[in-house]
Parts: C-alpha cells; sequence; structure tokens
C-alpha cells in the first residue's frame, strides 16, 4: 500500500538534518567531493566512511551516526571492504522519493 507523503516520513526525517543533508549532497556526485581512494570505487563501492568523516570535521562515531541513520531511511547503502566501510547513494531509493513528490504535486493540483 502506498501511502504517499507517509512512506517519507523516515526518509525526511533522515535528511532534516543538516549534516546528512549535506553528505548526501556530496554522495550524489563522489567524484567531485572526495579524493580518489586506494580501495573501493567512488561510483561503484561509494565513498569510504574515513574520507566522509574528514570532509565534514565531525568525530567518526559522529558521521557513522548519521550515516546509520541514511541507511535506515534508505537513502544509501554501505559496504565493507577491509576494515573500511564505504557508502553510496541509493539512486533508486532516491528517485522513488523524488516521484513520491511529483505524484502529490499532481494530486494537489
Amino acid at each position: 500500500m502506498n501511502n504517499g507523503f507517509v512512506d517519507m516520513v523516515p526518509a525526511l526525517r533522515a535528511l532534516a538534518n543538516p549534516h546528512r543533508a549535506q553528505i548526501m549532497d556530496w554522495l550524489l556526485d563522489p567524484l567531485t567531493h572526495f579524493p580518489p581512494q586506494r580501495d573501493g570505487c567512488r561510483l561503484k563501492d561509494g565513498v569510504c566512511v574515513g574520507f566522509i568523516t574528514d570532509k565534514t570535521g565531525l568525530s567518526q562515531p559522529t558521521v557513522t551516526s548519521h550515516m546509520k541513520a541514511l541507511e535506515a531511511a534508505g537513502l544509501v547503502t554501505s559496504k565493507k571492504i577491509k576494515n573500511w566501510v564505504f557508502y553510496k547513494a541509493d539512486a533508486a531509493q532516491l528517485q522513488a522519493l523524488s516521484a513520491g513528490f511529483d505524484q502529490g504535486a499532481r494530486t494537489q493540483s
């Protein structure tokens, strides 16, 4: 059952935090916002949590907490490579979120 905006609440709640919104913005264009990695492809595997930590200036546990919130909301996927976790934006989920707004706008017209 599709509940429209109600289904979007977890994602919107996750994105309501400015740090998480900024991280999502960066993950949507990882080649521009993050340096090359020794392990993992930024596009295919995602961005190492260490690079996200460095870019935000937050502590690693804080960044991990933010990333877990984004993952729980379905906005990012994670992949472990060696001792690190890599995160990438979930394009299909973001497209569905966008489509939900489009559908909501059409029903309001």
